[in-house]
């Protein structure tokens, strides 16, 4: 009696294991899209070539206290404050139980100051019947740095230097052009202009 106990505790055992195991698989692919990416950019996910730079991605992006509950809990409920640039998404295949496919998507914000910024919808569904905590997170330097790896400008797309968007320095640099160059001919024609002899 206590043998078969015993067998039938292992199985159960062995069971739980293995759906925890399926459930611990991550992103089987990501499509990130948004200004200057065209069509997108597509990662591999977990377990394929080249899939531990999405690993490393979602990770600085705080995809995992974004879906799962974590203790301490990082996820802000209110958006970070300053300017947050351009929006970029970035979708996660999130396979789940029984053929089961959810998709999860984060909204990514590179070049916030005076950090990278990014924001999941709570409540979104994954492996099947989880529903992601969701909520604001603000990353570090290097999601930046992550995301130009995998095709993201470095600077900010339509961007700015400064605070000051490129088309007003491009007017700026053209007026004080302007002004040296009414100064030189204004200088030039005063020499030219003889000086009346006094009588």
């Amino acid at each position: 009696m206590r043998r078969i106990t015993f067998l039938l505790l292992a199985l159960a055992v062995a069971a739980l294991l293995g759906s925890s195991a399926a459930l611990a698989k991550g992103a089987s692919e990501a499509t990130i899209t948004g200004p200057g990416l065209g069509d997108g950019i597509t990662l591999a996910g977990e377990g394929q070539s080249g899939g531990d730079r999405l690993v490393r991605l979602a990770e600085h992006a705080g995809f995992f206290p974004a879906v799962f509950v974590t203790t301490p809990n990082s996820m802000l409920s209110r958006r970070p404050t300053g300017n947050l640039g351009p929006r970029y998404t970035i979708e996660y295949t999130m396979p789940g139980p029984n053929g089961v496919v959810n998709r999860l998507r984060q909204d990514l914000y590179p070049y916030a100051s005076p950090l990278p910024v990014t924001f999941m919808e709570p409540g979104q569904a994954y492996f099947g019947t989880e529903k992601a905590v969701g909520g604001w997170f603000v990353a570090s330097h290097v999601l930046k740095d992550e995301l130009v790896a995998v095709g993201l400008s470095q600077a900010e797309p339509g961007g700015s230097a400064g605070g000051v968007s490129l088309p007003w320095l491009a007017l700026g640099a053209l007026g004080v052009a302007t002004g040296v160059a009414v100064g030189v001919l204004l200088v030039a024609r005063r020499r030219a202009t003889p000086t009346p002899l006094a009588s």
